[in-house]
């Protein structure tokens, strides 16, 4: 891929358009392009001898010159994928797979990105990348991860952005624009995950890095776009006045560079469009989303979120200039509304306190928390926010002040967070999770040498910190050592100390115009956020079990080796050429290591370590696969309908218990545990089972629902009808389902092992697949093949 490509990047607010190439070479490849497009039907037919990747992404850049890739770039992208694999060209097929990455997500085509985006995870593996810091690993890395973040799946985005980053440090030049993308990719994920903190200082990093490589910055699209994107985030840190000055500016590159026909204006038009918004200037507003409307119609056409998106944010500032009683002409212009402004140009007043539009947040109102006796928690009512956003907020607002004050020599090297055992770590807590080992709490993880200069300093200043802390009703936690400090009744930022950490189910969507700006600048926000305010709660809310205490402690002051030994044995990750370790550990022994959160790492090496743990050898996941398709079939499809027929009711069970087992641990193999994560220990299973499940890229997404109708019937058929309401019914309309949901199970499986090409055998016994799949197990190590 072209490096520029990465870059064009649309604002956080839209749905991101593909990372288009150069357009400096489209006229001269037009010709060329055109013959290779009108081509594609005739030639499907044929295999060529190689793949001239050069020639495609000149035709790929012909079709967006042309402004037709909503009709034309699908089919050509679709084919350009067959005439690569059938030239045997690997690198020609991962570099047609990322740019496809592009265009389906500027498409909204998320579900079909699935594939896409697996598909190059399991290319890259086979060619040998992903142990490596290639350019194009690092390349597929942040295409991987952008494409799950559009699809809203934050926590595979944000762990594949950190392995790119990983992989970046020690491929690119610290001043490579690709960089700037990784930062800029990652600020748009911090935004939509309602961390506007963390999403500005990647985005003045990206900014400064394309700024230092440009020509020219004053007429550069790329700087322009990262303007854009940094006006944006401050407009959700409700610092109008530098989102104003930054969006102006990115208008005014594309004004100096005559850069207007460029799809990309597009985004600079609807971002200061939202700044205006927000400055209830409604006129201007309008006037800039139609003519961003206008671009991306010509461009990649209505049927796209990007259009949706910004036409719906055309509906409300049309609707809230008629209710301002604004007239604007059919042309979007109202006065002087539609005149390109000024980089320099000052702010009206800040607006009146006051909420409008269709995401405006309800009025604050107080949500009653009260505690049990002894600080353990009221069963369902103790803490209505989760463990993590606890955990986030006591790190920002009490931790991360601590080290800035106590050991500044240090905040650059301690990485803080939420990993391992624990019910929150997962992010399955609830109410009836918090009676034992819940309250704020955090994990501090330290190199073997600062540990040694700090560690047990560090753990007595961690465990002095105060937990008393309230959470208003829009579930914004604010912890008591750190109250509101300015008349205005703003709290102060993250770097003064304090935040407001707001629910995401609450935060802004990305593309709609937020309008609760005043609250910072109207002396009314005051009493408000006062209103808001709940009962404070003490912590601890809950007791500490035993195994949460000693050598089993769940927060503090770690090693990072000493961390991850105590959850796995291995103080880092087993070697990619050790099948053998890997094998002895187990999925929920790898899924505690690996869940979680982390809120910093300024080293990256708690990071990089946790990945390791995460990144299993694809021979060891195709050995477990082979080994999961033999119990499946032992289990359910052998062992289960001769249990039931001998009236072993007890053997019936069990064999139920081991089919859903590795039915369950199977569907998380498939879906590869590097991009989805690995199943959890009994308890979350199933909780798992349904989020991957109900995700937009999940591979056999019905499975988990199928097992758990196995294991409601399985009290009548193995027992006569029991329980579970399935009693009278007698044991036979309960066994003949069980047996036709697990052969079932058996069709889809091997309908996805052929999918994936790991069979070409219909045989729906799953043992007779086995030999298939290990055939694909490029290491001769016994261990991995049992057959």
């Amino acid at each position: 891929m072209d490096e520029e490509a990465l870059l064009k990047q649309f604002a956080a607010q839209f749905a991101h358009g593909p990372d288009d190439a150069d357009d400096t070479d489209a006229a001269a490849a037009a010709q060329g392009a055109d013959s290779t497009a009108n081509q594609v039907a005739d030639d499907a037919d044929q295999s060529p001898a190689t793949f001239d990747t050069q020639q495609f992404l000149n035709g790929l850049d012909a079709i967006f010159d042309r402004h037709t890739a909503a009709t034309e770039a699908g089919p050509y992208l679709e084919q350009a994928m067959v005439d690569a694999e059938n030239a045997g060209d690997e690198a020609g097929l991962l570099t047609v797979l990322n740019e496809t990455m592009g265009f389906y997500r500027s498409q909204g085509r998320h579900k079909e990105n699935q594939w896409i985006v697996q598909r190059a995870l399991e290319l890259a593996a086979r060619m040998g990348l992903t142990t490596g810091t290639s350019e194009a690993w690092a390349t597929t890395l942040i295409n991987c991860a952008t494409s799950m973040r559009a699809a809203k799946q934050y926590d595979q985005a944000e762990d594949l952005y950190h392995q790119a980053q990983s992989v970046c440090r020690h491929s690119l030049a610290p001043t490579d624009r690709r960089l700037a993308a990784l930062h800029n990719n990652l600020s748009m994920l911090y935004s939509e995950t309602n961390r506007p903190d963390k999403a500005e200082l990647e985005l003045r990093e990206a900014l400064r890095i394309i700024e230092a490589s440009s020509v020219n910055p004053d007429a550069d699209i790329d700087v322009s776009s990262s303007h854009t994107n940094l006006a944006l985030t401050l407009l959700t840190e409700h610092k109008l006045e530098d989102a104003h000055w930054h969006a102006a500016k990115a208008l005014e590159i594309y004004r100096t560079g005559h850069l207007e026909h460029s799809a990309h204006y597009a985004s600079a038009l609807a971002g200061f469009a939202q700044v205006c918004f927000a400055e209830r200037r409604y006129a201007d507003a309008v006037t800039g989303y139609r003519h961003a409307l206008a671009v991306i119609e010509e461009c990649y056409g209505k049927d796209t979120d990007y259009w949706r998106i910004t036409a719906d944010n055309l509906r409300q500032a049309e609707e809230a200039a008629a209710q301002a009683g604004v007239t604007v002409d059919n042309a979007g212009v109202a006065g002087d509304a539609g005149a390109l402004p000024q980089s320099g140009s000052r702010l009206p007043n800040s607006p009146a306190q006051g909420k409008t539009g269709a995401n405006a947040a309800s009025s604050p109102s107080t949500v009653s928390v009260s505690t049990g006796s002894a600080g353990a928690a009221e069963a369902v009512s103790a803490c209505p926010v989760s463990g993590l956003k606890l955990a986030r907020a006591f790190w920002t607002q009490m931790g991360k002040p601590m080290i800035a004050a106590k050991y500044p020599q240090y905040a650059g090297r301690i990485a803080a967070g939420l990993v391992g055992h624990g019910s929150e770590c997962y992010g399955f807590d609830d109410a009836y999770s918090q009676d034992h080992d819940f309250g704020p709490r955090f994990c501090l993880w330290l190199t073997d040498e600062d540990y040694a200069a700090i560690g047990e300093q560090l753990e007595v200043d961690y465990e002095a910190l105060p937990r008393k802390f309230s959470v208003d009703a829009q579930g914004r936690v604010t912890f008591e050592a750190h109250a509101r400090s300015d008349a205005s009744g703003a709290f102060p930022s993250a770097g003064a100390g304090s935040t407001v950490i707001p629910d995401a189910a609450n935060a802004p969507t990305p593309g709609t115009a937020t309008h609760d700006t005043a609250t910072a600048e109207s002396g009314a926000a005051s009493s408000d956020v006062a209103e808001a305010m709940t009962t404070p709660i003490d912590a601890p809310l809950s007791p500490v079990t035993p195994r949460a205490q000693g050598a089993n402690r769940r927060d503090g002051v770690f090693r990072i080796g000493d961390f991850f030994e105590s959850i796995t044995g291995y103080r880092t990750a087993p070697a990619q050429t050790a099948p053998h370790e890997w094998l002895m550990l187990q999925e929920s022994t790898l899924a505690a290591a690996t869940n979680g959160e982390v809120f910093a790492d300024p080293t990256g090496l708690f990071s990089k370590t946790r990945q390791g743990f995460k990144d299993m050898p694809d021979d060891v996941r195709l050995a477990l696969i082979s080994k999961r398709l033999g119990m499946i079939a032992q289990a359910g499809q052998y062992n289960l309908p001769r249990s039931l027929k001998r009236g072993d009711g007890a053997a019936a069970w069990l064999s139920i218990h081991e089919f859903v087992q590795a039915t369950a641990s199977l569907v998380f193999l498939v879906n590869v545990p590097m991009v989805v994560g690995y199943m959890p220990y009994y308890k979350w299973q199933f909780a798992a089972l349904r989020k991957l499940s109900g995700s937009m890229f999940a591979l056999l997404p019905n499975v988990g629902e199928q097992l758990e109708t196995v294991m409601r019937l399985s009290s009548a058929a193995c027992y006569g009808g029991a329980g579970f309401g399935e009693g009278g019914k007698g044991a036979a309309p309960a066994i003949k389902k069980i047996n036709d949901i697990v052969e079932q199970i058996a069709a889809d499986i091997v309908r996805e092992l052929k999918r994936e090409h790991l069979t070409t055998s219909g045989e729906t016994f799953l043992e007779w697949q086995r030999p298939y799949v290990e055939d694909h197990i490029a290491s001769d190590d016994p261990v991995l093949k049992s057959l």
